[in-house]
């Protein structure tokens, strides 16, 4: 595989784009050679989906778009970052708040520690902010058909 891969999505600040950009982001990694049916694909699903629900919710309609980026370094580590255009940063809510929503940050820093990884949120040359996550690449194992064991490596 390459050195670097990137992609790069710009969607409509609504809803529905919040699908869109869990497709792209899925697709284009299966694309790169991570299966979309894995455990891990589907964490990365999850994360997606509150990077950008955060950008259509939280930004009050003050940005009209937001970017998903992702790249790949060296095959070692994924980055996925949503940018938008709204200056003000995700805020930590206390445990004790007791409400039904606004917990995106908190599933989002616990899903990327969980994969070993790490949440950054850096502001834009423009005025907004990227929310991003970065995690070790990890390509699942091909599996083993039943009654073979596996091949030694190549010397």
């Amino acid at each position: 595989m390459a050195d670097h891969l990137e992609a790069s999505v710009t969607l409509p600040s609504d809803p529905a784009s919040v699908s869109a950009a869990r497709s792209y982001v899925v697709g284009t990694l299966a694309e790169w050679g991570l299966p979309s049916d894995t455990e891990t694909a589907d964490t990365v699903r999850l994360i997606v989906s509150e990077l950008a629900t955060n950008a259509v919710q939280h930004t009050f309609g003050q940005s009209p778009t937001f970017t998903v980026d992702i790249a790949l370094h060296h095959d070692e580590q994924l980055r996925i970052g949503v940018t938008d255009s709204h200056p003000r940063f995700p805020k930590r809510l206390p445990a004790a708040v007791q409400q039904d929503n606004g917990r995106g940050m908190v599933i989002i820093r616990w899903l990327t520690a969980e994969c070993g990884g790490r949440l950054r949120v850096r502001p834009t040359s423009e005025g907004g902010k990227t929310v991003s996550i970065e995690l070790p690449w990890c390509l699942p194992a091909a599996p083993v058909p039943a009654g073979q064991s596996p091949e030694p490596p190549a010397v």
